[in-house]
């Protein structure tokens, strides 16, 4: 028989309606008419009943991966196999109440009926290794391309991680010492059900050949635990915590807090995460805290930099160090502060927390105290906010208003009062009162993204302020005024964009703090250049009566595969010049080389430095070089990575985001299989895609432009999934590792299996299907395995592939099986 003709069988098959087809063998031209199983065909779509492990695809999207029930049962007289989803299963489709109501379920709960509503199917595809349900829908809860109701959210699987944010380097001085520094920080963490258990930590170490010697610390910074409610949309977290709020400046506590989630909401009702601006005179570790706790570190190349990456959770105020290959230091702070939120009519978003105040130590060091905040969608344009504190000896009230001025942006001013007891005779009372604005111009193609406006009486104490005092005897910086703006603005005509940051905090008692940002980056095209672009930067930081002002200038031009780049800077009485050259290498490493000199008070030295970046599948890894005339020597390495394990496996894998979200992916053992953008399983078949959004619809995947020819993939190589915060989520792929080969199958007496009969290797899988003469093209197959063939309700046989065949074309005697 030829191939073809197989497959003019199938197609009748699949061409009827689900009712059984009896074939006419007839009309296949086939020496052994009597030996042929088309059992397997004649219903369309026929699935044996039994258990089978298929993805959920409702209306071409992809769910969840479950072990689904096909049973038989009576149907007009006439044997069919249905599907059966179980109430939990049924669960994660996502129906409105209403429907839900309307799908009954046996006694047992493991199968639901869904005949009760129009328009759902339910279908197999062992081929895809799928069920595909469609639903209408009118029968779905609410869903956006990005987000999907809770009952598609996953809590993902209990497991162990750790991620890690490691800096080595080393500084020969001229004629000086050579200090050896390293630095760590990252989190440790535990997932149990819907639990995240978590506890930041960091440490340094630092050596050096002069008098400073050796000093080293490490310190558990955080312990704490955190859950989804999702039928609240809300977050609980337990344990040592920052009070974060748009209302009240941050404290660090150990307590508990209930508060509205706008991850768990669709994203177009999500905030915003702050930005940290700058320029590095040379390579540089850039540090940002939040009252001495590092929350992100990074290494950065010499000139501007804009961090993007923060969490949206941070508010307050952030402190940021940058520092510089040639042992100097920039310091300076930002206000993260935001516009309060316009809420939805009628719709209420709230944040409660009661706790006391504790240390670094873990100690509890303040009175008890419980706060409180929300605010409530009045109409479509306005919004109340406010919140309070009440403790032993501080009490705060605070009231404001928000409201969408619609073609002119939003608008929130609001007042707060507080009244702390330093002591029996000593007792301050004051007002504080802020104004915020947020506006994008399209018309004018710039937008302010924040500004605002804060005015403190004398003797307001902020909760923050009214411990420090606690703490110092009284001594605590005594906020006057806050200026924050930071805005862009772009002229399209003149392919000109700009950018400003800019903050301002003046004190009742000190001297005021400044810190602005700003850049403007024009773009041209010369003769057969194009693309050149030419950016002006300049960044000035005032903190504790120190002034520094920088101004970076830079010019860059594509050549080839690379980009070549003019770089100045210029920082008070010292100024540098250099050029550049950038290139990404196929593998998407990139590598920066850079020459020129400096002068400093007359001074000039040459100058070299190095950078490359490897996004590899274990870590993240950076390495810079730098060399100054006369000055010093320096090398660093910076290693951004993870660990993950779970009982389905372990592996190492760069480093998403600190405790954040993740996939696990297993491929059946089989290692070296290319899953997700840069990921390869290990030596166990397990990889880890870090750096998954919480709440919003991610696919995983396996990468078949990269398998090798000695895999495939059964069924389909895309899963998709939304997962809560800092899940570890799971995707189990079912992989065939081994060659190609062209089997001739025969059985004891020398006749050929019946034709249609199914070859399925060790694990059950299906490598081929026996076709004429008992010719079956088989894949997947490793030398010395076992195969087993089936057909019919007994029919069984096993036959063995050679141990070190690597003929295309092999000879097969099965023997039966008793």
């Amino acid at each position: 028989m030829r191939y073809w003709q197989l497959i003019a069988a199938l197609v009748l098959a699949g061409s009827g309606i689900a009712k059984a087809v009896e074939f006419n063998t007839d009309i296949l031209d086939s020496e052994d008419r009597e030996n042929i199983d088309l059992s397997q065909f004649s219903q369309a779509g026929y699935i044996m009943p039994g258990h089978y492990s298929l993805t959920l695809k409702l209306n071409d999207r992809y769910l969840s991966e479950q072990e689904v029930i096909f049973r038989e049962r009576e149907q007009q007289g006439e044997p069919e196999v249905v599907v059966c989803l179980s109430k939990d299963q049924v669960e994660l489709l996502g129906l409105r109440p209403e429907a839900l109501a309307l799908v009954t379920f046996d006694e047992d709960a493991s199968c639901g009926d869904f005949s009760s509503l129009d328009g759902v199917t339910l279908r197999g595809d062992l081929s895809e290794s799928e069920l595909k349900v469609s639903i209408p829908q009118a029968w779905l809860e609410y869903r956006d391309p990005s987000w999907l109701p809770p009952s598609h959210w996953e809590e993902g699987v209990s497991g162990l991680l750790l991620d890690y944010n490691l800096n080595l380097s080393m500084t020969d001085q001229y004629r000086g010492n050579t200090n050896q520094n390293a630095t760590v920080s990252g989190v440790a963490g535990a997932n149990v059900g819907p639990w995240r258990l978590r506890a930041d930590y960091q440490g340094n170490y630092a050596h050096s050949s002069g008098e400073a010697g050796r000093q080293d610390a490490f310190d558990w910074t955080r312990i704490y635990a955190y859950r989804a409610l999702p039928e609240l949309m809300a977050k609980l977290t337990m344990g040592e915590d920052y009070y974060s709020s748009n209302i009240f400046d941050a404290w660090r506590y150990t307590g508990a807090v209930l508060a509205s989630d706008e991850q768990q909401l669709p994203p177009s009702l999500r905030g915003y995460a702050p930005e940290v601006s700058g320029i590095a005179k040379t390579n540089a570790k850039v540090i940002i805290s939040q009252q001495g706790r590092v929350i992100y570190q990074t290494m950065v190349a010499a000139g501007p930099f804009r961090i993007q990456e923060l969490n949206s959770a941070v508010n307050g105020q952030l402190d940021v160090r940058v520092e510089e290959e040639d042992g100097s230091l920039q310091e300076f702070q930002i206000n993260t502060a935001t516009v309060p939120y316009l809420t939805r009519p009628g719709q209420i978003r709230y944040k409660l927390a009661a706790g006391k105040p504790s240390d670094y130590q873990h100690h509890l060091n303040g009175p008890l105290f419980a706060t409180g905040e929300m605010s409530w969608g009045i109409s479509n344009a306005w919004s109340l906010y406010g919140g309070g504190i009440l403790s032993e000896d501080y009490h705060s009230l605070a009231l404001g208003v928000g409201r969408d001025l619609n073609a002119l942006g939003t608008l929130s001013v609001d007042v707060t009062q507080a009244q702390a007891n330093l002591t029996e005779q000593e007792k301050k009372r004051g007002r504080s009162y802020r104004l915020s604005y947020s506006k994008r111009f399209d018309e004018m193609d710039s937008e302010v993204t924040f500004a605002g406006y804060r005015f403190s009486e004398r003797d307001y104490l902020s909760m923050s302020d009214f411990l420090s005092a606690r703490e110092n005897e009284g001594v605590f910086k005594n906020s006057k005024e806050l200026y924050t703006v930071t805005a862009s603005k772009s002229f399209p005509e003149q392919r000109i964009s700009a950018y400003i940051n800019w903050t301002h905090q003046t004190y009742w008692d000190t001297s005021a703090s400044n810190q602005y940002s700003l850049s403007a980056s024009k773009y041209l095209d010369i003769g057969s250049y194009h693309s050149i672009s030419a950016t002006l930067s300049a960044a000035q930081s005032e903190y504790n009566g120190r002034k520094e002002n920088t101004f970076y200038l830079t010019a860059s031009m594509p050549l080839g595969q690379g980009t070549l780049s003019y770089n100045g800077n210029f920082n008070g009485g010292s100024n540098s010049h250099s050029v550049s050259w950038y290139e990404r290498l196929d593998e998407g490493d990139t590598y920066r080389l850079t020459a020129g000199e400096s002068s400093d008070g007359g001074r000039v030295s040459s100058q070299f430095s190095g950078y490359y970046t490897r996004n590899g599948s274990m870590a993240d890894v950076t390495a810079s070089l730098s060399w100054s005339q006369e000055q010093y020597t320096s090398a660093g390495l910076s290693l951004n990575g993870g660990m993950t394990m779970t009982a389905e496996g372990a592996a190492l894998h760069p480093s998403g985001s600190n405790g954040g979200t993740r996939m696990m992916i297993t491929t059946e053992g089989v290692p070296d299989v290319p899953v997700g953008h840069n990921q390869v399983t290990n030596e166990q078949g397990v990889a880890v895609e870090p750096g998954y959004a919480s709440y919003s619809l991610s696919s995983t995947s396996i990468d078949i432009n990269r398998l090798p020819d000695n895999i495939e993939v059964e069924g389909s190589p895309v899963s998709e999934v939304i997962l809560t915060e800092g899940a570890i989520g799971y995707r189990h792929f079912e992989i065939l590792k081994g060659q190609k080969m062209l089997a001739t199958l025969s059985r004891e007496d020398g006749t050929p299996p019946p034709f249609g009969a199914s070859v399925r290797n060790e694990r059950q899988r299906e490598v081929g299907m026996v076709g004429d003469a008992g010719v079956a093209w088989l894949s997947g197959i490793n030398p010395g395995e076992t195969l087993t063939l089936v057909w019919g309700s007994s029919g069984r046989c096993l036959t063995e592939v050679p141990d070190s065949s690597e003929q295309l074309e092999v000879a097969l005697t099965c023997r039966a099986v008793q």
